[in-house]
């Protein structure tokens, strides 16, 4: 339990705050009230350990529960993936999109006779058809950059949280005293 409370021991606080007044109180304090304010310090940090520690136990039994269900953290960084990629689909700007993209390309396919082998390149880029595609595919560009961004970053904090659980520290230890 020693890594759960990161050596920010209620003792160790309190001991530490009366040792940086030197002493003397903040003005307008009496001193009943900061032994009241210590006392309160004192129970508040007690509730935090013992929060640490309930988290810590929860992580555990979560975690005991995944390994009995067959979940690894690959698979449900694959579901992360999956999810994000679902929620990208079913977005307003993905769908208006994926809507534009189709009108456009039905669009330039009826107008494809209009545009013949004697067509320049310059009057190719100055049509309101390619005009429209150039604008929706950047349109595009930033959507999908923005959701791979969110889904890199929701994998980024699951792999901090997968590093940082007991199972991962183990394991570590484990490869570290292999190593030694």
């Amino acid at each position: 339990m020693d890594s759960v409370n990161n050596g920010f021991g209620s003792a160790r606080m309190t001991g530490s705050m009366e040792g940086a007044t030197g002493g003397t109180l903040p003005p307008g304090l009496t001193e009943e009230e900061a032994e009241e304010l210590r006392v309160e310090l004192t129970k508040v940090e007690d509730e935090i350990q013992t929060l640490r520690q309930v988290l810590a136990a929860k992580e555990r039994h979560a975690g005991d529960i995944k390994r009995q269900l067959g979940i690894s953290p690959l698979n449900e960084i694959k579901q992360n993936i999956s999810k994000g990629w679902q929620d990208v689909q079913s977005s307003n700007a993905y769908l208006q999109t994926k809507e534009k993209l189709g009108q456009w390309n039905e669009s330039i396919t009826h107008s494809n006779a209009y545009l013949t082998a004697s067509a320049t390149l310059d009057d190719i880029s100055q049509s309101d058809a390619y005009k429209k595609t150039q604008e929706t595919l950047s349109q595009a560009g930033q959507v999908t950059s923005a959701a791979l961004s969110s889904m890199g970053a929701a994998i980024s904090e699951r792999i901090g949280t997968m590093r940082s659980s007991p199972s991962f520290r183990s394991f570590e230890d484990r490869v570290g005293s292999l190593r030694k």
